[in-house]
């Protein structure tokens, strides 16, 4: 079942980023952000799933410290990564509403590409901060009860009192997860009053529409990361952490090409265009 779904992220993943990269009615900064979070999302299961599906397969084989440090590295600045690319996503889908006449002035391509590069500098930052701060620690335990290096389960490895490292971790979570995600809801509630305003039915139908996959994939994403990381430690249970660390590693990056590829006409018509010539 792991491996379908894996199958199917990755392809779905992949055709978005070959789409929009090839066809030209899709080089505006929605899709360039929607290819940039495909790829991250891509990378991202690359990371955790392999090594999940290996030991699934068989008996669990082991993984060093350093290639456990590695993993949780490049799970955490893909995951603020992403993050951060929704909330740009959010601030497009703003600026193409509340200011359509000056659109392509504010969101000129030097600005998308700093946006996406800031995402990807504060994935960074926090990973080396979080990364080095843990494994810092001196280990008793030896298996991780996880089916990955996440960071709570690591640090359940320690010897010693670990809670510094745990306020380090709610700190970089509020600032993470509550800062990007009000950003996104500010920025839709700009939107929502704009659309209101908008005489046609029809026009606040289609204004909603476009909106409408990127606020489901938004809600999905911030919401498993939420419970995952600002819930209090006293709630945490072994088996409720894995099901949501299935929730965002495997569910939400599926979610993406399914979400934008079956509710995106502009990117089913793409679809369709590229199919045609290969048949042609």
């Amino acid at each position: 079942m792991f491996s379908t779904l894996y199958i199917l992220t990755l392809a779905g993943n992949t055709i978005i980023v070959t789409i929009i990269s090839f066809d030209r009615h899709l080089h505006t900064p929605m899709y360039f952000f929607l290819s940039m979070l495909s790829a991250s999302e891509t990378v991202y299961t690359l990371v955790i799933i392999p090594k999940m599906l290996d030991n699934l397969i068989g008996p669990s084989r082991p993984i060093s410290l350093a290639g456990c440090a590695t993993q949780m590295f490049f799970f955490i600045t893909l995951a603020i990564n992403n993050c951060f690319l929704l909330t740009a996503m959010g601030y497009d889908r703003y600026v193409a509403i509340c200011h359509p006449l000056r659109y392509s002035v504010i969101m000129n391509k030097r600005v998308c590409i700093q946006l996406v590069g800031g995402a990807c500098s504060i994935g960074l930052t926090v990973a080396m901060t979080q990364v080095s701060a843990i494994f810092r620690l001196p280990f008793c335990a030896t298996k991780v009860a996880h089916f990955f290096c996440d960071i709570r389960p690591v640090m359940k490895l320690s010897c010693i009192d670990t809670t510094v490292n745990e306020i380090l971790t709610l700190i970089i979570s509020v600032l993470v997860i509550l800062v990007p995600m009000g950003l996104v809801f500010t920025s839709y509630i700009l939107i929502i009053s704009t659309i209101l305003k908008i005489a046609s039915a029809e026009g606040r139908k289609k204004a909603f529409a476009t909106c409408a996959s990127h606020l489901t994939v938004v809600i999905v994403h911030y919401g498993c990361a939420s419970i995952a990381y600002l819930k209090p430690k006293s709630e945490n249970t072994k088996d409720q952490d894995q099901l949501i660390s299935v929730a965002y590693t495997i569910i939400t990056p599926l979610l993406n090409p399914v979400v934008y590829s079956l509710r995106n006409k502009e990117v089913k018509d793409a679809l369709l265009r590229a199919i045609g010539k290969k048949l042609s």
